[in-house]
């Protein structure tokens, strides 16, 4: 798992943005769309949408890589995945070995090639295609689900929400997928109950 941790800008339904960090890698492809009815979130489409998703990602800046229809159409495989992978896990179910098979699949092929950059910093080698992306992502999710955190997949606990995210904080207590979106919004609604509650007794 990278160890730098930048987190997504998403939106709201009313177009707010937020900043969502899932922890690892893996699971910043998630909020690309999913299977079933999160299909409707769908936003890898072409390959200059793969290539959007890695200049927006945990992975060091500079990677560019060369994208072709089909490995957009792997992304969204190995995506759907791995969302039903975490899922799973979040409720204790059995991994499922058709999703297993799609993400060692993507891990088999080689990764990107870093590299160092002139100021000493992580970079790659240019050309990197987009199936050495999804073997990045692939690996992520291996060292994610074989790992320490494995136990920490969790669901954001809004009941409106259900982004996934690994909670790699020391004291290991974190329920939402954003304190500036549900948390906050919960916050409210406590608030709210209460004040209503002590209107109640008067």
């Amino acid at each position: 798992m990278s160890e730098v941790a930048r987190g997504l800008t998403l939106r709201t339904p009313d177009g707010r943005p937020y900043r969502f960090d899932p922890g690892a890698l893996c699971l910043e492809l998630l909020p690309t769309g999913g299977p079933g009815s999160y299909a409707r979130w769908e936003v890898l489409h072409e390959p200059a949408d793969l290539v959007r998703w890695a200049q927006q990602s945990r992975m060091p800046a500079g990677l560019e890589p060369v994208v072709t229809p089909d490995e957009v159409t792997g992304a969204r495989a190995l995506r759907d995945a791995m969302w039903r992978l975490a899922a799973g896990r979040t409720r204790g179910e059995q991994l499922s070995p058709a999703d297993l098979a799609v993400v060692n699949a993507a891990a088999a092929k080689a990764p990107p090639v870093p590299r160092f950059t002139a100021h000493g910093g992580h970079g790659w080698v240019p050309g990197a295609t987009g199936t050495q992306l999804l073997s990045a992502v692939a690996r992520d999710g291996v060292d994610l689900f074989t790992g320490p955190y494995a136990h920490r997949i969790r669901e954001c606990g809004a009941h409106d929400c259900s982004l996934l995210f690994v909670d790699t904080s020391r004291p290991g207590r974190r329920r939402w997928c954003a304190m500036e979106n549900c948390g906050n919004r919960s916050k409210v609604r406590a608030h709210r109950a209460r004040h209503t509650e002590s209107e109640g007794d008067e």
